[in-house]
């Protein structure tokens, strides 16, 4: 068996950003998407959100890319809440996501992010970088590259990250 720790904080909106997660489903998502998490093998460490999105902080298996995780997910609870929950309005989810990779030491700085995720938003302190997702497969932003001349290692420049305040891991 291969050792791995590859941790992601994930987050996808509702289609149309719509306030579709009420009471009265949330937990009745989660707990189904932490099933079918495990079902992949993908281990779910937190899991929460808004009337309109969901967060999740997650080590997925080196067998599995994130976008197959995501897809799976996304799908197999779409279906779940329209054949099984009794919503007025057909649910799904928007197209895209977003994704971060993190290591062992950030994972609770994202645990406690997404545990808190009601807080941020009633207080308005939530991070950009955790709450981004698009139908875009945009990566950083191309500004090009820096030697370090210390190091000589090549890097990305000190205002690369600065797009939406500052990185949260």
């Amino acid at each position: 068996m291969a050792f791995w720790r590859h941790y992601y904080h994930l987050v996808w909106a509702t289609k149309g950003r719509e306030p579709l997660i009420g009471p009265e489903i949330e937990a009745r998502v989660y707990a189904y998407l932490v099933s079918k998490a495990a079902e992949l093998g993908v281990y779910v460490y937190a899991i929460n959100g808004w009337s309109d999105h969901v967060h999740l902080v997650v080590a997925i298996p080196p067998r599995l890319s994130v976008a197959e995780v995501v897809k799976h997910l996304k799908g197999a609870s779409a279906h779940f809440v329209n054949h099984s929950l009794a919503l007025e309005v057909k649910f799904g989810w928007q197209r895209g996501y977003g994704s971060l990779a993190m290591g062992t030491q950030q994972r609770s700085i994202a645990e406690a992010y997404v545990r808190n995720q009601k807080e941020h938003h009633a207080a308005q302190t939530t991070n950009g970088w955790l709450e981004y997702c698009t139908a875009l497969d945009e990566g950083p932003p191309e500004t090009g590259l820096m030697v370090d001349n210390d190091t000589g290692f090549v890097a990305e420049g000190p205002g690369d990250y600065d797009v939406w305040g500052p990185v949260p891991f």
